[in-house]
C-alpha cells in the first residue's frame, strides 16, 4: 500500500491562457492564475503575438501546446515555475 503522501491533491488544469507584457498567464480550473515571466520560455519569448495566442489547452488541460513555435508546456511546471529546456 503506497502512502497517501504520494498521491497528488489536485491535478493542475488550465482553462485559459493568455499574455500580459512580459508574462505568460494561466487561469486554472480552481479560479487560480498564475503568472511567469516569458524568460523561462525563450520559445514563446520569440514568438509573436499571433503564435503566442494560437494555442492548443492538451491533455484536459494538463498541457499547452503552441503548433507554431513548437512548444509543449506543462501546467504542472508552470505552477510549479519549472523553466523550458531550450
Amino acid at each position: 500500500m503506497g502512502s497517501s503522501a504520494a498521491k497528488k491533491i489536485h491535478e493542475f488544469m488550465a482553462v485559459k491562457v493568455y499574455f500580459e507584457k512580459k508574462f505568460l498567464c494561466v487561469v486554472l480550473d480552481d479560479g487560480r492564475e498564475v503568472k511567469v515571466p516569458l524568460e523561462f520560455y525563450p520559445r514563446l519569448k520569440h514568438a509573436t503575438a499571433s503564435q503566442r495566442n494560437t494555442y492548443q489547452l492538451i491533455g484536459r488541460g494538463t498541457g499547452i501546446h503552441w503548433p507554431a513555435v513548437d512548444e509543449d508546456l506543462s501546467v504542472e511546471g508552470i505552477v510549479l515555475g519549472i523553466p523550458s529546456r531550450f
